[in-house]
């Protein structure tokens, strides 16, 4: 017996509100659903990945996902939750964006299989493309009043908000235009369910009333959201100091992306192993209570880091994160440490003292060239021979045995970084250029 798509939704705390009629028609028949996402960058961010896990329990629940990549809306812009309005793409920006984000879609949804559910990527722009403005003023815009428009909360926001460019015609028509889509999806693809974040609920309903009247109030079509993803202190979920966490390796080391998880707080990974990972109920329950029997283990942040990274990233990435991260913790030797690539190296090492080397100063010994003026790791030189006899001091991971050995270019890491270590916690990264 197939699982219950609303009821798995629910428990995972991944349901914000439902139009009534869906869940009896998921229960029903194998429903086809679409949810929206807005291909601005060459990867999604997991700001995205409420949605994505959606789309996931969706076929895992019997049903059919369709992910469609707004290649057309991408153009406009949607003023729900934005005061400004967005930069406009190309077409050949836009598909690049499309095919890169269907590769990172892949690992969450089966879009190969036989099965009649098998997922479904599609673009507006191909729709909307031949589409001019005297027909869609004939098939759309009649059918919706401004009245109904302009009662979205969306809208409203934008009209009394503090911007004071207001709001474009081309952002008011945006609703419309995602109501199409879901039209033109009922139409072609017998699509009758659209998911998205509680942000889009007035688009979606747009969409439904505009496909009800078209083709009649009995045509079956829902909305279903999720709630928009906090932290427990009520900030923006999935943003760093440094800004979004990515999907993509290259924008996103893995090693950073593993850490984002590990760090959030207890309340934080007790609500995200419910939405981001497949992990059932019952052994996410028994997580839980073991990791109220002693939170410093911090085992549901380990487990969520675990689950997260090995299905957005690899095993092997899940592997070279974790090394990574004992790194710091004095772990680690200098093979590990060769085997990183230059990015993760500098990820691990980014909140330590960095400092610059002149490569021609290679071969001095190691007492000289680390308390030099512009590369100061040790106070004296009295200092580092008086750490290096305790044992306290070792270059690239190995104990430096002796504090007058010479530097060569043979200690470089990735052909241009020396690791120092002064006692047990205290690193520096010198950059030999």
């Amino acid at each position: 017996m197939e699982k219950n798509f609303v009821e798995e939704l629910r428990w995972r705390g991944m349901l914000a509100q439902i139009m009534p009629g869906a869940e009896e028609l998921l229960q029903k028949e194998m429903v086809t659903a679409y949810l929206g996402t807005d291909p601005t960058a060459d990867s999604l961010h997991i700001g995205h990945l409420c949605g994505i896990m959606m789309l996931r329990h969706l076929q895992r629940c019997g049903h059919k996902p369709i992910i469609l990549v707004g290649g057309a809306t991408g153009m406009i812009g949607d003023p729900s939750g934005k005061s400004q309005e967005r930069n406009l793409l190309d077409a050949d920006t836009l598909y690049h964006n499309q095919e890169c984000i269907k590769k990172q879609v892949a690992k969450f949804l089966d879009f190969e299989g036989k099965e009649p559910n098998a997922a479904e990527m599609v673009n507006n722009y191909d729709w909307m493309k031949d589409f001019t403005f005297l027909d869609f003023a004939r098939t759309v815009g009649k059918h919706i009043t401004v009245n109904y428009m302009m009662a979205k909360e969306s809208v409203q926001q934008r009209l009394n908000g503090t911007s004071r460019d207001g709001l474009s015609f081309t952002e008011f028509t945006y609703q419309l235009l995602q109501g199409y889509d879901f039209l033109h999806l009922y139409e072609t693809k017998g699509c009758k369910l659209q998911l998205g974040g509680n942000d889009q609920w007035g688009n979606m309903t747009t969409g439904t009333e505009l496909i009800r009247r078209t083709l009649g109030q009995e045509a079956e079509a829902y909305a279903l959201t999720c709630p928009l993803i906090t932290k427990a202190d009520g900030k923006k979920f999935g943003k760093t100091e440094s800004g979004n966490v990515w999907l993509d390796p290259k924008r996103t080391t893995p090693y950073k992306f593993y850490q984002f998880w590990l760090n959030v707080s207890d309340d934080d990974a007790e609500r995200y192993i419910k939405i981001f990972t497949s992990l059932d109920r019952e052994t996410i329950e028994s997580l839980v209570e073991e990791h109220k029997q002693d939170p410093g283990r911090r085992i549901l942040q380990k487990r969520l880091a675990e689950e997260v990274t090995t299905l957005v990233h690899s095993a092997e990435d899940l592997a070279t994160a974790q090394e990574a991260s004992s790194i710091l913790f004095g772990k680690g030797t200098k093979e590990t440490l060769q085997k990183f690539d230059e990015a993760t190296l500098l990820s691990i090492f980014e909140g330590v003292p960095h400092f610059d080397l002149p490569k021609d100063q290679l071969g001095q010994s190691a007492v000289e060239l680390f308390t030099r003026d512009d590369v100061k790791v040790f106070a004296s030189k009295g200092e580092m021979r008086k750490l290096v006899q305790g044992g306290g001091v070792s270059l690239n991971k190995e104990k430096l045995a002796a504090f007058d050995r010479p530097v060569t270019s043979d200690d470089l890491i990735d052909g241009k970084y020396l690791l120092v270590q002064r006692g047990k916690k205290n690193y520096f990264l010198i950059t030999v250029k």
